[in-house]
Formats: C-alpha cells, structure tokens, sequence
C-alpha cells in the first residue's frame, strides 16, 4: 500500500518497495553477490574480447556452431554493450534481462547443432544464473520485486 503525505506527495514504486520490508543486503550476502556477479562477468568480458580480438578458438567455435566469422566483430560489441549496462547499477537490471536474451539465443544455437545438454546447452543458463543471484543478492529493489520465501 502506498502512503501519501499531507502534502499528496506520492513517492517511487523503489522508495515504497523499500520502505514496505525490503532489507538491505547482510555484509555477507552482498559480498557473495559480488563475486557470483564478478565470475560471470568476467567470464563474459573474456568471450566478449576473444570475439572481438577474433583469437582462433572464438573463430573456430562460431564456424562450429553454423556461423561466419564476420559475426564476431558485432556479437564482441553486443556483449560489451550489455556489460556496461549490467555494470552501471541504476540499470543493471535491464543489464541482466539483455544477458538473458543473449544466453538463451546461445541457448538455442547449442540445441540446433545438437551439442552436450549439460556442458554445453546449460552453459549459458548456469552463467544467467550467476549474473541474475548475484544482482539479487547485491540490490534490494530487486529482492523487493522477486521475494523468495521459505516454504510453510
């Protein structure tokens, strides 16, 4: 429920959130989402410059999976233009729906060529799960929105 002042002021849907129980993150939550946050991102960065550098392994796995070399160049621009916006923190989570988008376009190109479940067409699903725990770990807006409650 939103309170409104005497003044009819009516404050942001992030301001009520975390006013009505939204905690801030324990020291040890916070850093726990740092580093989940920091493995996948620099896991990320790392494929981002193998793409754009066009190092042999990054050329030899996009022919792999069906595609021309030349898409290394925008898919490395891509990727480094979703990890700005999930590094800034006023956006990060729009950030972490791009990734989303992303790994699951990933996703799908691994079940088209008929690669390994769990070594390859989850991969990116575990690293969406690292940048995802990690955020909700570090921000309490997000926790306010996806609360997880222990069963009954």
């Amino acid at each position: 429920m939103t309170t409104t002042t005497h003044t009819g002021f009516q404050p942001p849907l992030s301001a009520v959130s975390l006013q009505s129980g939204a905690q801030s993150a324990s020291k040890k939550a916070l850093w726990t989402g740092r580093i989940l946050s920091g493995i996948a991102v620099l896991f990320l960065l790392f494929d981002a410059i193998g793409k754009l550098l066009q190092f042999p392994e990054a050329q030899q796995g996009t022919v792999e999976l069906g595609y021309p070399v030349s898409v290394l160049l925008g898919l490395g621009i891509v990727q480094l233009a979703c990890l700005a916006v999930y590094l800034t923190p006023r956006v990060s989570v729009l950030g972490a729906i791009l990734w989303t988008g992303y790994l699951g376009g990933a996703v799908a190109t691994h079940v088209r060529v008929g690669n390994p479940l769990f070594s390859h067409m989850l991969f990116p699903v575990y690293v969406a799960t690292l940048l995802w725990l990690g955020l909700w770990l570090r921000d309490a807006r997000l926790r306010a929105v996806v609360p997880f409650r222990a069963a009954k």
